[in-house]
């Protein structure tokens, strides 16, 4: 049985690191009112004239060197993103060029903060369906410039980066002992929409626009679909949750992260967190979680872990994988 095996990770942060400090300048918040609210110590912004697509590049540079593959081995770049660097063409396709990639094709993938396993879901089809055979999936994201920066709810929590994954066919046996992505679930529902958007588009207003988010809300849903989805994707995989060796949430909220981790019952040293050094990166924390896990000694060969995110669209969803 084909499987869709991970051979390499990196990422990248922009050098400005921008900590808690910096918006009590500003706004009526505190160093202490927003890690006791998320778990949110610093994150970093891009520079100026720095864009989503820059930030890819890096992280997909230390991908590639991690797999031991040049960017010319790769048939597809999956980009997930909601921060791109034109209306179009897709940013995935600036990543092509700025690796030298003459070769295969590229696209993006909006789910926000979802975006990532939707890309990771999407690029294991290609690679079982033999569109495929080396995958590049990619998300990054430049949301310091969609922020409303006098919402202190919603701007303290968010940063930029990238963080990029390496997908190669392999053949498995078909049994949950395989190394590689095991299975997948992807979820959306539209009617919640309006909780977590940035307000503007092409077609409505002509701008971007600025986030918007309804906070309790969000938590509300995040912790609930956050676990079902996780239950399902373990049972798709024939794996029980006590099987599991590392969670690799999204890197929203620590509260959201260890609410799921309760819900499920997984201890928290199961579970990889780094949102305290970067913020909400949205479709970047994934793989930027992962690449930091790899350099710690948390995310070993032959491990079982799974991934989960939540997003506006709503929309969540996981992947369960053997390292």
């Amino acid at each position: 049985m084909k499987r869709a095996v991970v051979r390499g990770v990196g990422h990248y942060l922009p050098d400005r690191i921008v900590p808690n400090e910096w918006f009590t300048t500003f706004l009526d918040t505190s160093d202490e009112w927003i890690v006791s609210r998320s778990g949110i110590e610093r994150r970093h912004f891009a520079a100026e004239g720095q864009t989503t697509s820059d930030l890819a590049i890096r992280a997909s540079r230390a991908a590639l060197d991690d797999a031991g593959m040049e960017a010319g081995q790769i048939d597809a770049i999956v980009l997930a993103t909601s921060t791109p660097d034109l209306t179009f063409p897709a940013t995935a396709t600036i990543v092509q060029d700025g690796l030298g990639m003459t070769r295969g094709f590229a696209f993006d993938i909006q789910a926000v903060c979802a975006g990532f396993v939707y890309a990771l879901a999407n690029a294991n089809a290609l690679i079982l369906s033999g569109q495929a055979e080396r995958v590049l999936v990619i998300g990054a994201e430049t949301f310091s410039r969609i922020m409303d920066w006098d919402d202190r709810a919603t701007c303290v929590l968010f940063g930029d980066g990238a963080g990029a994954l390496v997908l190669e066919a392999a053949e498995g046996a078909g049994t949950t002992d395989d190394r590689g992505i095991l299975a997948t679930d992807l979820r959306s529902d539209g009617r919640f929409r309006d909780i977590l958007q940035v307000s503007g588009g092409v077609s409505s207003t002509g701008t971007t626009g600025h986030l918007m988010m309804a906070g309790k809300e969000v938590f509300r849903h995040a912790v609930e679909k956050l676990a079902q989805t996780t239950v399902d994707v373990l049972a798709r995989a024939g794996v029980e949750t006590s099987q599991v060796d590392r969670v690799v949430p999204h890197q929203a909220n620590l509260r959201i992260i260890a609410g799921t981790a309760r819900k499920l019952g997984l201890p928290m040293d199961k579970v990889v967190v780094t949102v305290q050094d970067h913020g909400n990166t949205s479709a970047a924390s994934i793989p930027l979680a992962m690449s930091v896990a790899k350099a710690r000694g948390q995310l070993n060969p032959g491990e079982l872990v799974v991934t989960e995110a939540i997003g506006g669209g709503l929309a969540w969803g996981s992947v369960a994988l053997r390292w």
